[in-house]
This record gives C-alpha cells, structure tokens and sequence, in this order.
C-alpha cells in the first residue's frame, strides 16, 4: 500500500507536522529524506532496509560514495543530497556557537565538537579561539594522526592563537576508539600547551576529549 494511502497520523510527513521531529522513528525520519521508494517499497520500507544495511543511521551516514550507491535506490545524487544535510547540521551547530560566550553555552560547544570530530576515522586535534569576552572567532583542525605531547607542537598553536588575536583557548581532540577518558599523554599535552600560551598571556579554558557520543571535560574534570 503506497504511504498516501496510510492513516494521515502515520503518514511521517503530515506525523512530523503534528507532532514534531522526535516523535519519528530514524526510519521515518530517513523515508522523508528518501521522498520515494522503490518498484514494490515504499519509502518507509526502503528506509528500514537500509538502516538493516548499513546498521543504524549512523553507519548510512558515514558510507562513502562507493558503498551507499551499491544500494538499489540510491545513486550520487541522493548520497550528495544527504552530505549537504550533514553539512547545514555543521553549520547550523556553529552559528549557535558563535552567537554566545562558549563558557556558558557549554552544551553548544559539546555538539558542535561532536558533530566535527566524533566520526573521523584518526585522531585530529583543533581549537576555538576566543576573544577577551569567550566569544568564538574561529575554529581549526591544526594536526591529524596519533595525538600526543610528540606530535602537537606548541608553537604552531601559539602562532595561530597569536594571529586569531584571541585571549583565549578551548582545545579538542578525539578518540576514533570512541573511548573519552583522557590518558596520561593527554594530560601531559594539556600542561604543556597551557604553559605554552601563558607565556603570552593567552588563557587556556579547557579542553575537550571526543569520543562516541560523548565528550569529557578537563576543566569539569580538574585537570586545568
């Protein structure tokens, strides 16, 4: 039975017009991206093949191109349509970051971080740079690989400061084995990059361990 011939409360347009996004299944949710199904499907039944396919929503959304188009019913087109939806999340996430004091819009910072480091598949170590009230004025991924005090050289992280003008620091890197507990190597990265950049009298606020679905905080932690 094709979805226009559903109940209009099971239909999951008109269900998330009237009762809003969370009350869609991913199933769902994904059906109104995929607009159509196939010959026999409808785009719901699509959909939870799919999620069946590639695990979870999570696994469709990280597919590269080569492996989401192995699916009848996607192609380039679709999978480009899907990465822009990533992308305006992204964006959207760092919109609401910039437009307040990351101190105490922690909860925006934790997203937005998750959202730009959770799925690498290697370590990537970035900052936020702030100004003299915590207000965002950028943010870069400055190394990539195994993340330690040998391979994150202070100096570059200085000079980039320096040249934001910031007065401040958040720094970020993430565990792709999706475990957040900071090691030893993290804690002594920390004490280095803080003294680093006391010397020029840039203050280092915290700094964030991604992992999957979480973050931990060494500043909640006590360790800055």
């Amino acid at each position: 039975m094709p979805i226009t011939d559903w109940p209009a409360t099971e239909r999951p347009r008109e269900k998330l017009l009237a009762q809003g996004t969370q009350s869609l299944s991913d199933a769902e949710l994904l059906a109104i991206f995929l607009r159509t199904g196939v010959r026999g499907r409808t785009a719901v039944d699509l959909a939870r093949e799919l999620l069946a396919t590639f695990g979870s929503l999570r696994g469709l959304l990280q597919a590269d191109l080569a492996r989401f188009c192995l699916h009848p019913g996607l192609g380039p087109a679709k999978f480009a349509q899907l990465q822009a939806v990533l992308e305006m999340g992204r964006r959207h996430l760092w919109e609401r970051l910039q437009r307040g004091d990351a101190l105490t819009s922690p909860d925006d910072t934790r997203r937005f971080l998750l959202a730009r480091l959770r799925d690498q598949p290697h370590e990537v170590f970035a900052c936020l740079f702030l100004d003299t009230h915590h207000r965002v004025i950028a943010f870069e991924e400055l190394f990539r690989g195994t993340i330690d005090s040998a391979s994150v050289y202070p100096r570059e992280v200085v000079k980039q400061a320096l040249g934001y003008n910031a007065a401040a620091l958040i720094i970020a890197h993430n565990h792709p084995s999706g475990v957040a507990e900071p090691s030893r190597a993290d804690e002594a990265l920390t004490r280095r990059l803080k003294e680093a950049l006391a010397l020029v009298d840039i203050r280092l606020l915290d700094h964030f361990v991604v992992g999957d679905g979480m973050t931990v905080s060494f500043a909640e932690r006590g360790l800055l």
